[in-house]
């Protein structure tokens, strides 16, 4: 069985036809506007529109009000969307029963006691997202995508009653290792295949996902 992967901050249309002929089972649009990968909801309906049905759409988003999330929705097609911010379990719960769309929720992991946190999310969302939580030194750092790893020992033997997904510093270089040791199944990249925030690699998404086939 292949890893799934979800190629996140795609933002142009290479990296998008690398990502789905490679064989990725999720995009992601980011809708952070703090963040390099920032897209417009214009440019991010002119790609969407292009995916075939067989790849997930992923809206990015963190702390949106759900005025900001129906405007999102009413402009892009996405089929997902993935709650990057400090949406608690109630406003998860929430914007899953108001937009009718399933939901990813991220889980900033730094420690074992960090986990625990998922326990809370498993009634509420669709899937977990386990991300590297930043550390207090780090300026500027974004809710995702920050190019940094935790511990991925802290995953080994761990599994959850929804689909949970593994993100944080994965590269074409070390995901072997991160999903032996890991035990992930699905894995989130963003800074990985990109040749410097927010410019993606088409070459390095296709050599990513033939990678992943293997694995």
């Amino acid at each position: 069985m292949a890893i799934e992967v979800k190629i996140c901050g795609i933002n142009s249309a290479e990296s998008l036809a690398a990502a789905v002929e490679g064989g990725a089972g999720l995009i992601g649009f980011n809708f952070y506007r703090r963040s390099p990968r920032f897209l417009t909801h214009d440019a991010a309906a002119a790609l969407a529109r292009t995916v075939p049905a067989t790849v997930k759409r992923v809206g990015l988003i963190v702390d949106l009000d759900n005025e900001a999330i129906a405007t999102l929705l009413a402009a892009v097609p996405l089929d997902m969307l993935q709650l990057h911010g400090s949406e608690d379990p109630t406003r998860v719960a929430a914007i899953r029963a108001r937009f009718r769309k399933p939901v990813m929720k991220a889980i900033p992991v730094a420690r074992a006691e960090d986990l625990a946190v998922a326990d809370a999310y498993l009634a509420v969302a669709d899937r977990l997202l386990f991300d590297a939580k930043p550390p207090p030194s780090m300026k500027d750092a974004l809710p995702g995508g920050n190019a940094i790893s935790f511990d991925w020992r802290l995953l080994q033997g761990r599994d959850w009653s929804k689909p949970w997904m593994l993100s944080g510093g994965l590269t074409p270089d070390n995901l072997a290792e991160a999903v032996a040791i890991s035990g992930a199944r699905r894995v989130d990249l963003a800074s990985g295949v990109e040749d410097r925030p927010g410019l993606k690699n088409p070459a390095k998404i296709r050599a990513l996902l033939d990678l992943a086939k293997t694995l």
